[in-house]
This record gives structure tokens, sequence and C-alpha cells, in this order.
């Protein structure tokens, strides 16, 4: 009975090298981090300008801000504004506030009714223009968008910054997993 725990825990002994082999073996020929961007070490992000029908004043400001923060914290990256090897530009083209019902939101009245919650959707649309220096065929021009649903007896102003903090990260994310991650 010795023999077979000795066996056992010799098979798993022997396992558990072979897995730490592979891995190490892996991580040679590939970086865990999940980011394309190998060879290239700066980047220049240039203002996105609010050209959408309707303004928020501080979109412009806040989306060039988020975005620039997006890319020198999570990559090796750094800022340049001269000779950068990734030029990311555009601008917002679309934001816009639309009336909506989403009828899971349904009640019944006492009368038999049903009453609809109405809501309004926030969406926000912009254009990037993506440069690679290093690997010309990985650049491209692209049209982003999201949106963000609300109860419509809110104004505008206090959803304002929640939602549109909602809406930017996720066309921020957008951008940033086909730029960085390239999957």
């Amino acid at each position: 009975m010795n023999f077979n725990i000795k066996n056992i825990s010799l098979k798993q002994s022997l396992l558990t090298v072979m897995l730490f082999a592979l891995l190490g073996v892996l991580n040679s020929c590939y970086s865990f981090t999940g980011s394309s961007l190998t060879d290239e070490k700066t980047v220049q992000i240039n203002e996105f300008p609010n050209n959408a029908p309707l303004v928020n004043p501080a979109l412009s400001q806040q989306f060039s801000t988020a975005i620039q923060n997006r890319f020198l914290q999570r990559t090796t990256l750094k800022g340049t504004k001269e000779n950068p090897d990734i030029l990311i530009e555009g601008e917002i083209t679309d934001y816009s506030i639309t009336p909506t019902t989403i009828s899971s939101n349904t009640q019944t009245n006492p009368s038999g009714g049903v009453i609809q919650q109405a809501q309004n959707k926030l969406t926000i649309t912009v254009k990037v223009h993506y440069e690679n220096k290093i690997h010309p065929d990985a650049s491209f021009d692209r049209t982003y968008s999201d949106e963000a649903a609300f109860n419509s007896d809110v104004s505008l102003s206090q959803i304002e910054d929640q939602q549109v903090k909602l809406v930017t990260d996720r066309i921020i994310n957008k951008i940033f997993n086909d730029i960085v991650a390239n999957w």
C-alpha cells in the first residue's frame, strides 16, 4: 500500500514538473499580457474635438484625457509629441439623447392598463484614426459607438456625469482592445 501512495505522489510530482516546463516554454513564445504592441515605444494621442450636432462642452476634454490615461497607464508606451510610433486621433461625431421605452420596466395599474417606464438613451459616436508606423498593416480608421439608457424623469444634468463616463469608458475599452489586444 505504501508503494501505491509513493507511486501516486511520484506521478503527481512528475506532472507538476511537466506543467511548469510547458508554461515556461509557452511564456517564452507568447507574452501573457496579451499586448500586440511589442516593438512600439511611443504614442501620440491628439485631442478629440466634439463635432457632434449636440455639444456637451466638457466631453471633448474628458474623452481625450481618459483615452490618454488608458494608454499611458495600461501599456509601456511613452507619450510624445514628435515622431511617435503610434498616432491616435479622431473626433466625436455624435452625442444624442433620444426617447425610448424599455418594456421590461412595465407595471400594471389597478384599472388593468400597462404603464411603461419612459426612458431616454444617450448615444456617443467617435471616429478614430489609428496609425502604427512600425506595423503599418495594423493601422485603421473606425467608428465606435455606445449607449446607455436612463429614466426620462431624471434631468440631463443629473445623469451626464455618470452616463457620459459609462459610455465613454465603453468606447475607450473597444478602441484600446482593437489597438492593444489585436485579437
